[in-house]
């Protein structure tokens, strides 16, 4: 099956994103601000981790492949493919990284040499809600696969030549004895037999629904209070970025790693607790208030 792989030859907008601030364990994950290069802090809240996103920036999903491996990235955004614009499955395409690469995935795939940017917009302005798919908008999901390495193929190394006894010339028993250990030779001789190699792995089971994918990458059924309308990501601006396609065959039909991130506006996420505000600090207090402050000898005037 196709995949999209992407490549080096695009110009990236790579961000400074320190640990603190990806998630994930095989690749890093983070959020990034485009209008600004920020990379969004995650705040973990109730089992779930965060980020607070400003409404009409662009933003970027930037992926980091930590494995010396080729690496599938099958990621959604608000319960939707990136690529195809079909609700999210786990077994759909997705973009594969080459071991160590990074890149940013800055909006739908709308073409192999264009996308149309991730925007943070109202609710009801988002991709998902247009196309009639609210129920799951607020969250990023990227499902990571390993590549299947072919079996390896074990070879019997040949075996070591076997030396002739001494023989004495021109005697018939010497004669035998030269035929039978040259017999013997010619049949441990003759080449070994290449071992039988390992069996193919076996056919995997069907693949989970659609709908059993989307709540598993996406959850958003619980919605919290919140003051404002919710977060979700537009159909934005047109722009050139360049992909090609390539074969990648998954190592196991479930993803390895799995890595989900919610969004909001930063009113909403202090709305709900997911940020704690700030405390005001106290005014500075003088422990001493009747006693005059040293005296130095003060400016000349002027």
């Amino acid at each position: 099956m196709s995949r999209i792989g992407a490549t080096l030859g695009l110009s990236l907008a790579l961000s400074g994103a320190c640990a603190a601030q990806s998630l994930g364990s095989i690749a890093e994950i983070s959020i990034i601000d485009r209008d600004t290069g920020v990379t969004l802090t995650p705040h973990y809240y109730r089992g779930e981790y965060w980020v607070a996103g400003r409404p009409g920036a662009k933003y970027a999903i930037e992926v980091h492949n930590r494995l010396g491996e080729r690496l599938l990235a099958v990621t959604s955004v608000d319960g939707v493919n990136v690529l195809s614009g079909a609700t999210a499955a786990f077994d759909q395409t997705g973009y594969v990284f080459d071991a160590g690469e990074r890149y940013q995935i800055t909006g739908w795939r709308k073409s192999d040499s264009e996308i149309a940017a991730f925007t943070f917009t109202d609710l009801l302005d988002s991709y998902a809600a247009r196309t009639g798919r609210p129920a799951n908008v607020g969250v990023i999901g990227v499902a990571l696969f390993r590549e299947r390495r072919p079996p390896s193929v074990w070879v019997a190394p040949p075996p070591a030549p076997l030396s002739e006894a001494p023989i004495a010339r021109g005697s018939d028993s010497a004669s035998r004895s030269d035929n039978a250990s040259r017999g013997s030779l010619e049949a441990l001789g003759s080449p070994a037999r290449q071992a039988p190699a390992a069996p193919a792995a076996q056919a995997q089971s069907a693949p989970p629904s659609g709908a059993a994918s989307d709540r598993m990458l996406a959850d958003a059924s619980r919605s919290e209070p919140a003051p404002r309308a919710k977060l979700g990501t537009g159909h934005g601006e047109r722009e050139y970025s360049y992909v090609n396609h390539t074969e990648f065959e998954r190592q196991q039909q479930q993803p390895n790693e799995i890595i989900r991130i919610r969004y909001d506006s930063m009113e909403n996420l202090l709305a709900m607790g997911v940020v704690k505000r700030p405390r005001p600090l106290p005014p500075t207090m003088n422990a001493f208030p009747g006693s005059p402050q040293s005296q130095y000898v003060p400016d000349p005037p002027g």
